[in-house]
């Protein structure tokens, strides 16, 4: 905004020193000029063949002269459980073989919060690490202080970066939501890994309710959930039944408002849209849930899956990331036909909410050091890489050539194939500074919400909160970190082998 202001007022100067200048200058008398003669046309030149074009210069690579030989990679993850050893599978391979003699060396350190409130601590010091996670907003929160890497230099660099090839292997939306128009087009991440949001449901009880498919509208969604709070499943292995458990997560207000065709953010002014027409509906329609006892919240983290896996409640949204752990709990409870469909949409088609952190270079680091990190991220989301993450994590891959790699997943889990198929629907959420506390107070609106608060007025004051946190992040300083415990280790390092 003020880079726009700046520029509108330089042209209104330079305007007005123009007029001035040409009304302060002397008036010339014309001269007496003789008549023209007209000259005899000359004969016209013989046609000559057109130039050939000139070939566009290529860009100069500032990394062809680097050498990245014997670099340590430190790189902040959020992984645990078997997604990390599937993380420290892949890291093993690339210092086993890479021959650059790079070292990565995988620390887990907690959730995305932790991460990004460790961040908040050593951006632009020789504390951060060299590659870390990221969601998009977070990597503009960081840049707000320079403190990100453009990764665009090593990305296109005829010697280390993509081919054409590559790059129009990755799915198009996925390759480029890292590049950031409000910091000039510079790519601040990179991404391994995308997931969607997606209804959860319970196949076995829709069909004891008379439903032969999972609901496609809004309307029919509350219409199936209170008829499940009213009906319990008859293979649940808990006392209790329910339609709805909601997650009170601030990802579900967008996927909500999305799937009506509407947004929480204005691309157009730059500012959020909390209060739009398609989010008061959605947060009526789930408060008139509430009152009729067709959902319930959620009490503890991740209690929706083992609610689900035993039967007690018909629907959740949630993340596809989930999928796995949705599937034990299924096994290890009531163990019936289950499934995932798009969130209930009001248009043609649906639209999905995909979301995914990155993987980013924090700035301050060597040349050598980038180049080392960049190398691992480019091994990493290579397709034979992609294709053994996408499997061992049940993420989606960012690679479209991974799909022909993934037949035994999709016949092994069905629901994935499902979500996979839903990925040409996705939009996202907005990637601002700042974001990260627009969540809190939207999950603090939404509790409000389904308490009995009134709808309309809650979501005016979170929309003009919101805007006052980025209004505020667009010109302050880094917000403070918070102090955190340091994590529990999940699992040793990697720094297996050169």
């Amino acid at each position: 905004m003020l880079n726009r202001k700046f520029l509108l007022s330089l042209l209104a100067v330079l305007l007005i020193a123009s007029f001035v200048l040409a009304a302060c200058g002397p008036s010339a008398t014309p001269e007496p000029t003789e008549p023209e003669v007209e000259e005899p046309a000359a004969p016209p030149e013989e046609p000559t063949e057109p130039e050939e074009p000139a070939e566009p210069a290529a860009p100069e690579d500032m990394y062809a002269d680097v050498d990245p030989s014997g670099q340590t990679v430190v790189f902040w993850h959020q992984h645990s459980r078997a997604r990390e050893e599937a993380l420290n599978a892949i890291v093993e391979e690339f210092n086993n073989t890479n021959e650059w003699g790079i070292t990565v060396q995988a620390e887990y350190q907690g959730g995305y919060g932790d991460i990004f409130n460790k961040m908040l601590g050593v951006i632009n010091t020789s504390d951060a690490p060299n590659l870390v996670v990221a969601y998009q907003n977070q990597s503009a929160t960081y840049q707000l202080a320079d403190g990100m890497l453009d990764m665009n230099p090593l990305v296109d660099s005829p010697k280390w970066g993509l081919t054409e090839e590559d790059k129009a292997d990755f799915f198009p939306g996925f390759y480029g939501q890292d590049v950031f128009s409000i910091y000039g087009g510079a790519r601040l991440g990179f991404p391994p890994n995308r997931s969607i949001e997606v209804l959860y449901y319970n196949a076995d009880w829709l069909a004891e309710l008379g439903y032969d498919a999972p609901p496609t509208t809004p309307e029919e969604f509350k219409e199936i959930a209170c008829a499940a709070s009213a009906q319990p499943f008859s293979g649940a292995t808990t006392e209790g039944n329910v339609g709805y458990e909601f997650s009170n997560d601030a990802s579900t207000i967008a996927s909500f408002a999305f799937a009506r065709g509407g947004n929480m953010f204005d691309y157009n002014t730059s500012q959020y849209t909390y209060n739009s027409d398609e989010a008061v509906a959605s947060m009526e329609l789930l408060q008139d849930m509430f009152d009729e006892g067709c959902a319930t919240l959620e009490v503890e983290n991740y209690g929706d899956q083992t609610d689900f896996g035993a039967g007690y409640t018909l629907f959740t949204i949630s993340s596809s990331s989930g999928l796995p752990y949705y599937q034990s709990a299924v096994e290890e409870g009531a163990n019936f036909a289950w499934g995932v469909a798009p969130i209930p949409y009001t248009g043609d088609e649906p639209v999905m909410n995909i979301y995914g952190a990155s993987v980013g270079i924090p700035a301050g680091h060597s040349p050598e050091a980038d180049l080392a990190t960049w190398l691992f991220v480019k091994y990493y989301t290579d397709t034979e890489a992609q294709e053994a993450w996408a499997k061992a994590s049940q993420y989606f891959p960012v690679r479209q050539s991974v799909a022909a790699g993934l037949d035994d997943l999709f016949a092994e889990l069905p629901a994935y194939k499902t979500a996979f198929d839903l990925l040409p629907y996705g939009i996202f959420e907005p990637p601002v500074p700042g974001y990260d506390f627009a969540r809190d107070i939207a999950e603090e609106a939404m509790a409000a919400i389904v308490n009995g608060a009134d709808v309309t007025s809650t979501l005016d004051e979170l929309n003009t909160e919101a805007n006052e946190i980025l209004a505020e992040q667009l010109v302050a300083p880094l917000p403070t970190p918070v102090p955190t415990e340091p994590p529990e280790p999940t699992a040793e390092p990697v720094t297996i082998g050169t």
